[in-house]
């Protein structure tokens, strides 16, 4: 049969699905990333993996969206168009996928319409398959997406995020599917996106059945993780009832919370005389054998806790919440409190906010909501700027039931009533001037940026700025292996690294002397990289100032001065945006900052009439509770 590549038409894709008899393969490297290793498989790996995986004839490879393209330039400081270029280069045929959460895109809240088609022409030009997805499953969130997807005539594959409880049956999902056709036409493929592993084999069987039923044409997606360890199950399920694509990942990177291992899929469908359309089985084994000693690399980024999770039944956390989950706890020091977080409160409240889905950026909501009820000892006393928006409908409408009155007054307070009728409601996002956001980013770089640089800085600004800088400053990281750029613990004066990039190509760096510049208060640091020297300057701190930026503040103090004009901190979180100047006027109540912690972010308001005096916080800056903010001049 003729193999599926990139570049044909989704009429050309839907005729050789469904002329074919057998079922596709998407292999889900950046989910796996995302789920067991909190996204930080290099660029430099997955181009390793390329040419097998390229040999493999998957129907696509998702390899970026989702959290992935924020992580590429916060945490691996590696372009993520430049990524989908480089692998391009090694994979010519494969189609690339990406996961796009809608109206939120790649980040975590909603972008103005702009933002969002101006962001999807850009990927469009690299990315064949857009996986888009709501955590609500309202589909107008993802109009806008699907209108650039089909404009730009690339695959659209729109979900139904999957979960269970009384309010997810057939007839709920089956109506779902209806208002997604009824905007996109018949010439998609669908996806049922079960993000956290649910349900049995025998329920995704009959969801697959049903839509089947209904809509008999329409080529189904399946797409789950083995956080229980019982996803093959699932995909048998799908597949023994019509599926026609499902997804998995490379045996030697599989864990618990992302997809399950392809070659395990392939030989538990064989006895059903199910066998895959394309895969090249020896190809898929190649592919882990070049994986297989690169993962040691990335042990760090493992989960803390080891094993399957069947009580992921009961609290419902997607893959890629999983593993961060812990690595919060273990932050935070309230490891201990675990199991009654997972087990107790985060069901209660996934019940309480309406039983939707936990998927970002729901699933950021429902966890921070949890700890916060369970840490701070009142439940819902300390909501987060993102539950507010929620509660007011501001995602869009609850799909089932709108939470009860006691939790809007606990969030709102007794005149939560004249608030919601006041601000409730989804509303339209303005479209943002993009070429004063522009001139902005040109200002901030002392040069143009790209569109492509533009695209980034409209979804992650700050951070966006800082991998530009870094990158201008120190050239493109992603040559590097993980053995190098994942090292703990820094390197030794006089020594010596080997290693090759992913062309095959040797090189060399020399750790040279390391040289205080009493006049500049900076060290610098020598390397001879490839035989030819380098210096970098570093500001060190000493322990001591570090420690002096780390204030011991109770929440009670940080309340008491906040009365007195000195807004400090809440809790520990990234100054993201400001949105006052000194010398400005200022009511109780109005938004002086937004702080962003696990990926929700925060006003914090004025608990005073006055001046605004000193800005302390700066722009991306990473504060502890209790540290500076600005300064309030009282009336």
């Amino acid at each position: 049969m003729e193999h599926i590549i990139q570049g044909m038409s989704i009429k050309e894709v839907l005729s050789t699905i469904r002329g074919t008899d057998g079922y596709f393969i998407t292999n889900t490297a950046s989910d796996l990333s995302q789920s067991d290793f909190k996204n930080r498989i290099l660029l430099h790996t997955d181009l390793l993996a390329a040419p097998a995986r390229e040999k493999a004839k998957y129907l696509s490879l998702e390899i970026t969206g989702g959290a992935s393209i924020h992580v590429d330039i916060l945490r691996k400081q590696v372009d993520p168009f430049l990524k989908l270029k480089l692998l391009r280069e090694k994979m010519p045929n494969t189609m690339f996928q990406t996961l796009c959460r809608g109206v939120n895109l790649f980040g975590y809240r909603p972008y103005p319409q702009n933002v969002i088609r101006q962001t999807v022409r850009e990927f469009a030009k690299y990315v064949d398959v857009w996986r888009v997805f709501d955590f609500l499953n309202y589909i107008p969130n993802m109009q806008a997406v699907f209108e650039e997807v089909q404009a730009a005539g690339k695959i659209l594959e729109p979900s139904i995020c999957f979960s269970t409880g009384p309010e997810h049956t057939n007839d709920y999902y089956l109506s779902k599917v209806a208002e997604i056709l009824a905007v996109t036409g018949e010439d998609i493929l669908l996806c049922i996106k079960n993000h956290g592993g649910l349900g049995t084999p025998k329920r995704i069987g009959s969801l697959v059945e049903a839509i089947k039923g209904k809509f008999p044409d329409l080529v189904i997606h399946y797409h789950g993780h083995n956080t229980d360890g019982n996803d093959v199950g699932r995909i048998t399920a799908a597949v023994l009832n019509g599926a026609e694509i499902i997804d998995a990942a490379d045996h030697a990177f599989t864990g618990y919370y992302g997809p399950p291992p392809i070659l395990t899929v392939i030989d538990t469908l064989k006895d059903y005389g199910k066998n895959p359309a394309t895969v090249d089985v020896e190809a898929v084994i190649e592919t882990s054998e070049v994986l297989r000693n690169e993962r040691e690399h990335y042990d760090y980024f493992e989960s803390q806790f080891k094993g399957f999770s069947p009580t992921v039944q009961i609290h419902k956390l997607p893959g890629g919440a999983m593993g961060s989950s812990f690595e919060q706890a273990v932050k935070g020091g309230f490891l201990d409190q675990m199991p009654h977080i997972l087990h107790e409160e985060l069901p209660k409240v996934q019940i309480e906010l309406g039983n939707w889905w936990s998927v970002t950026p729901g699933s950021q909501i429902i966890w921070t909501t949890a700890v916060s009820n369970v840490l701070g000892g009142e439940r819902y006393g300390n909501p987060s700027g993102d539950l507010k928006n929620l509660l007011l409908g501001k995602y869009g409408p609850f799909p089932f039931y709108q939470p009860a009155d006691w939790i809007y007054e606990k969030v709102f307070g007794s005149d939560w009533q004249d608030i919601l009728a006041r601000e409730g409601g989804k509303e339209d996002i303005e479209d943002i001037d993009l070429e004063q956001e522009r001139a902005s980013l040109t200002k901030r770089l002392g040069t143009e940026p790209t569109e492509q640089q533009l695209v980034l800085y409209l979804q992650h600004p700050n951070d966006a700025v800082d991998f530009f800088k870094f990158e201008e400053e120190f050239g493109h990281v992603h040559v590097l292996p993980p053995s190098v750029f994942l090292r703990r613990g820094g390197y030794e004066v006089g020594e010596t690294i080997h290693f090759k990039d992913h062309y095959g190509k040797e090189h060399i760096i020399e750790i040279g002397p390391k040289q205080l510049d009493e006049n500049e208060g900076k060290w610098n640091i020598y390397l001879n990289v490839d035989h030819q020297q380098r210096i970098y300057s570093f500001q060190e701190e000493s322990s001591a100032a570090a420690a002096a930026k780390v204030p011991e503040i109770s929440g009670k103090e940080i309340a008491e001065l906040a009365q007195a004009g000195d807004m400090r901190a809440p809790f520990s979180a990234n100054v993201c945006d400001i949105k006052v100047e000194e010398g400005q006027l200022v009511k109780a109540g109005d938004t002086l900052l937004i702080m962003e912690a696990m990926k929700m972010q925060t006003p914090v308001n004025s608990e005073v009439d006055g001046t605004v005096g000193k800005i302390f916080a700066e722009l991306g800056q990473s504060l502890k509770a209790g540290g500076k903010l600005l300064q309030i001049e009282i009336k």
